[in-house]
């Protein structure tokens, strides 16, 4: 039996292109910032796979972390047409 739902309580999970900047401080240099660059499709809001991989940072990499900077971008969206403004002829 087919049961309705209401649109508001349909989620389809937000999956994104996710890229985050990571300042840490050089072991040998603690004055000096290094920048890592890492980027994944992740699940929006919650960014699990970016969580796990700062969680593997914290565990095993000697460079403490100074910040993150995290930028996400939709993998879909609405087509996008635009009228080209010129004629084209074909032979």
């Amino acid at each position: 039996m087919l049961m309705h739902c209401p649109a508001s309580l349909v989620r389809i999970p937000d999956w994104r292109l996710t890229t985050a900047e990571i300042l840490y401080h050089m072991p040998d240099h603690p004055g000096v910032l290094q920048t890592f660059v890492w980027q994944k499709v992740d699940l929006a809001p919650h960014f699990p796979e970016l969580s796990r991989f700062l969680d593997f940072w914290r565990r095993e990499i000697e460079g403490p972390l100074h910040s993150v900077r995290v930028a996400s971008a939709a993998l879909t969206r609405p087509a996008e047409l635009r009228y080209a403004n010129g004629v084209f002829t074909l032979h």
